[in-house]
């Protein structure tokens, strides 16, 4: 068996796995990641393992230190009940419980271009479930909105969502490529396109809620320093550029180092507990298996691109386009949809990067247009089903518990119409920027 042969079947077996192990999903990559070991070790000989520290090169360290600080300072945040005092005010300003519903989605976006998905789901879904309930209504519309809208928009920043750190990575664009690229408008902005026209979809859904919303329960904001160090964190990331141009270490670090004080503020405004007792405790609530699976991902990539698999997809995907670069966009984004309905977009995302600049090569098309094709569909395609996202997971579990069971095809009913507005505005605003 060939290399080439031998990793494919890997990468597939894994990928595969990934789908049914969800809550494993470090452990499957890892487990892939010493199956490559053993067969270079025993049979292939290859000198890409001769190296031991050539994997963790193909690691990128600053997507990493954006992740784990992010995530920190998100936490505070959250703990700061901030979030929930600006869904009560949002709330109040909405006159019917539809267009509660479509304020509290345009809030879980915001929230997410700042904040992890599952992290803004968990915030806002107490102030869902108590709002559907006073007014007698299914809080399913509610936390199925929240968990989209989220997912939608964490496509937007830098520190929104993995997928977007992962293109940040592998293209070294800094916080504000996100916002203007060369000189044109970048991919913040298609997904506000996408996220105004699948809000505008969510209000024709649930303007058949005429009832009034009432008052919302008073939510005490603890602290707004909290507010004060992600607010602090984005204006270091605007200007990191002006001293780390490649993006090599100076954006993880500005995260970490935020991460780190706005932890250290809570500890000491919080807690009475022993310095060594916190920071157990903190380390515990580090999200450890996304952060060795995005570490595994890197490598599993890294042996990818060397063993020659990312040339054969460009193959693969070049002979059903050929030359035309718009045929070559809308494959890339209608199949990204449908694969990361179902999949983790994560690996996917991944492994396609490397693809969609052979192809942009190929096409002589040397833009950033195939690779937010591939941003935009891997993030949105999440949205269509209950287990196309971990937010999506986290908001039909949380209606599960309150004893509200979400159907499949009751999920489908609001992701896909919402899913589709969003991807067709999002994608021919990318076009025209860029195609």
């Amino acid at each position: 068996m060939t290399t080439i042969v031998f990793v494919s079947v890997v990468f597939i077996v894994t990928y595969v796995a990934l789908s049914f192990q969800k809550e494993k999903r470090a452990r499957v990559v890892w487990v892939g990641m010493a199956l490559f070991a053993a067969y270079n070790f025993f049979l292939a000989r290859d000198p890409y393992w001769a190296d031991l520290l050539q994997p963790l090169r193909d690691v990128n360290w600053n997507v990493i230190g954006i992740f784990i600080g992010s995530l920190l300072v998100a936490e505070t945040f959250t703990f700061s009940m901030v979030p929930a005092r600006l869904a009560e005010g949002l709330i109040k300003k909405a006159r019917t419980v539809g267009l509660a519903i479509v304020l509290m989605a345009a809030l879980a976006g915001f929230l997410s271009a700042f904040v992890e998905n599952v992290a803004t789901v968990l915030i806002l879904a107490p102030i869902a479930v108590e709002m559907a309930r006073r007014l007698k209504v299914s809080p399913a519309p509610f936390l199925i909105s929240v968990a989209i809208s989220s997912n939608l928009q964490g496509t937007a920043t830098l520190i929104g969502d993995p997928p977007s750190m992962i293109l940040a990575g592998h293209y070294s664009l800094s916080f504000n490529d996100f916002f203007v690229l060369q000189g044109k408008p970048s991919i913040f902005f298609a997904v506000e396109v996408g996220a105004i026209a699948s809000l505008i979809v969510l209000y024709f859904m649930f303007r058949k809620y005429k009832e009034p919303v009432g008052e919302p329960r008073h939510v005490e904001v603890r602290s707004w320093t909290p507010s004060y160090f992600l607010c602090g964190m984005i204006v270091a990331l605007a200007i990191s550029p002006l001293f780390d141009p490649e993006f090599k270490f100076l954006a993880g670090a500005i995260c970490l180092a935020f991460g780190a004080a706005a932890k250290l503020w809570e500890w000491k405004h919080t807690y009475e507990q022993t310095t060594f007792s916190y920071t157990r405790e903190t380390l515990k609530r580090i999200d450890w298996d996304t952060t060795l699976f995005l570490i595994g991902i890197f490598m599993f990539v890294g042996v990818l691109e060397r063993a020659g698999v990312v040339e054969r997809i460009a193959d693969l995907i070049q002979g059903m386009a050929g030359s035309n670069l718009f045929a070559g966009f809308n494959i890339i984004l209608w199949f990204s949809l449908l694969v990361s309905a179902f999949v983790d977009n994560v690996p996917y995302i991944s492994a396609m990067l490397p693809v969609t600049t052979v192809l942009a090569e190929r096409m002589g098309s040397f833009t950033y247009l195939l690779p937010f094709g591939l941003l935009i569909g891997s993030c949105l395609g999440g949205n269509i089903t209950p287990i196309g996202a971990a937010a999506n997971i986290v908001a039909v579990g949380y209606l599960a518990k309150i004893g509200c069971k979400v159907s499949f095809g009751e999920f489908v009913k609001i992701g896909l119409p919402f899913t589709l507005a969003a991807t067709v505005a999002g994608g021919a605003f990318t076009w025209l920027v860029w195609g």
